[in-house]
């Protein structure tokens, strides 16, 4: 499988992520650890994951983390992976936002619960408005000197906050932010599409949506109310219940169909192609779906059935 670059670092990222919210939430440590080994065992080597991850579900957070810092323990692989996590969010007692002093704080405790020495992608999780961009990147090169830090990244900017801080990367000779982690899929075309993408593909910034097969929606498996109790994240999908979701689930049929495959897969494969797009973040629960979600790297869609994928989700 060929590697993606990701953005202007030196990181390789096989071109699709695994989504590390899951882990300690919708799956225990046990399962987590077998779809983690499944994931790499496929050659892929990038999991994206957060200090948050899953403290709406305990009130506490940390547990992706840690659950991945004792999975890479275990296998001895952490040399062989690309580690994404996040920090900015609420994590309670006042532990939130991007100014410098919570970031190096903050770290610590992502690499303590990971186990290593350094974190391949550490990633503002939400901007901060309260807090100078410089002061933030500051921060994060203050880290990269330290070598606990080697690439950075921005989730939920908007353009002009995504813009500030290239601009101030510039201005102050701090590290730039390298990817950009948007919420973008067949459903959610509005958000990304236009000048955020602009600025990313201007700027040659990597592209690492999350939310890919919107809330699961795009696997098919939700087609309509009652669908929802298939799963725990399920009454997230309700909201594409409507003329253009069955519009995007008929023209998925009808490609999975033609390539033997299955939607998700498609979904998935549709995204990669986008111009500006270096890797999807996507989560699985068993190994039947991560199945589906790795084939998405090998099914290639000709210009017609992007077209008509283009067409359905206008």
């Amino acid at each position: 499988m060929q590697k993606r670059q990701l953005g202007q670092s030196n990181l390789l990222v096989s071109p699709l992520a695994f989504g590390g919210n899951v882990l300690g939430w919708t799956i225990d440590e046990k399962k987590s650890h077998e779809l983690l080994d499944a994931f790499v065992s496929a050659d892929f080597n990038f999991i994206d994951t957060a200090d948050v991850y899953c403290r709406w579900a305990t009130g506490q957070g940390g547990e992706s983390e840690t659950i991945l810092g004792k999975w890479m323990k275990k296998r001895g692989n952490r040399n062989q992976l690309v580690i994404a996590t996040k920090v900015g969010m609420d994590m309670g007692g006042g532990k939130i936002g991007l100014t410098k002093k919570y970031i190096l704080k903050a770290v610590e405790d992502s690499l303590t619960r990971l186990q290593t020495d350094y974190i391949d992608l550490y990633q503002s999780h939400k901007d901060d408005e309260k807090t100078p961009v410089e002061e933030t990147l500051d921060a994060y090169q203050q880290l990269i000197k330290e070598g606990k830090v080697r690439f950075i990244g921005a989730s939920n900017f908007t353009t002009k906050r995504l813009q500030d801080a290239l601009d101030a990367s510039k201005k102050f000779n701090l590290p730039r932010y390298e990817c950009l982690q948007p919420h973008y899929n067949l459903c959610e075309r509005a958000l990304f599409e236009g000048e955020l993408e602009s600025v990313c593909l201007h700027n040659k910034l990597g592209v690492i949506p999350y939310y890919s097969l919107a809330s699961g929606f795009l696997s098919g498996k939700y087609r309509s109310e009652k669908d929802s109790n298939k799963s725990i994240r399920g009454s997230g999908a309700n909201r594409y219940l409507n003329t253009k979701g069955f519009k995007i689930l008929d023209a998925l049929d009808d490609l999975a169909a033609k390539h033997k495959s299955k939607a998700a897969t498609v979904a998935l494969t549709w995204l990669m192609a986008q111009q500006a797009i270096t890797a999807p973040i996507v989560s699985a629960t068993s190994r039947d779906q991560l199945k589906e979600l790795v084939l998405s790297a090998n099914l290639k869609l000709d210009d017609g059935d992007l077209a008509q994928l283009q067409a359905a989700s206008e």
